[in-house]
């Protein structure tokens, strides 16, 4: 596979082939966590991937690509999601009943791999997870099901590893108190006396 070689030189996109590439489903299974939306996750990745090789020059080969990938993945899904809040403060106020339908999970959801994620692939952790408030959701999403450190994980986020360990905890705690719902909810556990 060949990106944009007639560009920049066959050995930087064989190079950003080689360091970059590798981490692809693990960046779009993130932005699918983070977006819930096949469309959108597709569309955030391919931007990530777009900033990534624009500015691959500046990468440092000795440090951590993964990371770095993920930072820019989490300002890309940071903008889109600015963007998104300043197109609907400048839209027209619509009735109750047309904001309840318009985000009623349902109608949501419009292409049939949507339904299948959504119904079949997701079980209650993922419900659980996209019920987290999204600073809670990032860090439990890196540091649990992609495996980043805690300084690879603040560095993402930009902020001290202590903050990344607090909301990490507050985060694996609303997630436990959540699945411990769902699973009494299905019965397979008892409601605490």
């Amino acid at each position: 596979m060949r990106l944009i070689g007639w560009l920049t030189g066959e050995d930087k996109v064989r190079e950003f082939e080689a360091v970059a590439l590798v981490h692809l489903d693990a960046l779009f299974r993130s932005a699918l966590r983070l977006t819930q939306n096949r469309a959108e996750a597709e569309d955030i990745v391919q931007d990530t991937w777009l900033r990534a090789f624009r500015s691959f020059h500046r990468f440092d080969p000795g440090t951590n690509c993964r990371a770095w990938l993920f930072t820019i993945l989490r300002n890309a899904f940071l903008t889109r999601r600015r963007r998104a809040n300043q197109e609907a403060v400048g839209e027209l106020v619509v009735s109750e009943e047309a904001w309840q339908s318009a985000t009623d999970t349902d109608t949501l959801i419009r292409h049939p791999e949507d339904v299948l994620l959504r119904s079949v692939v997701h079980g209650d952790v993922d419900r659980a997870l996209r019920e987290l408030p999204i600073v809670h959701r990032e860090v439990v999403i890196l540091a649990d099901l992609e495996g980043l450190t805690y300084r690879e994980i603040a560095q993402v986020v930009a902020c001290p590893i202590g903050t990344v360990m607090s909301r990490l905890s507050r985060g694996r705690a609303q997630l436990r108190r959540r699945l411990g719902h769902l699973a009494r909810e299905h019965g397979y556990a008892k409601e605490p006396e």
